[in-house]
């Protein structure tokens, strides 16, 4: 049993060696994880649920305001985008 072991191990080690060294033509660029924080949206585009732009809105502090409706929609297509928007959200 000792002989087989050792045969095994033996062919296993005559392959080569188990870890392959890997060369890069350059070294990889590594950077720290925060040096770029992802500046969030300057604004909001509600569409209805046709894909149809209701209206866009400007982001001041950390609400949304100003919102300027597209022509031919009414306060109710922009209510209904709102929820929509809220749909998508959630999903």
């Amino acid at each position: 049993m000792h002989t087989l072991v050792a045969i095994c191990l033996l062919a296993a080690s005559a392959n080569g060696p188990l870890v392959h060294t890997v060369n890069f033509a350059e070294p990889p660029a590594t950077h720290p994880a925060l040096i770029k924080i992802p500046k969030g949206p300057n604004g909001l585009t509600l569409y209805n649920e046709k894909g149809e732009r209701v209206a866009e809105c400007g982001k001041k502090d950390d609400a949304f305001s100003n919102c300027k409706v597209e022509s031919g929609f009414t306060f109710d297509d922009v209510m209904n985008a709102w929820v929509h928007a809220l749909q998508d959200m959630q999903k």
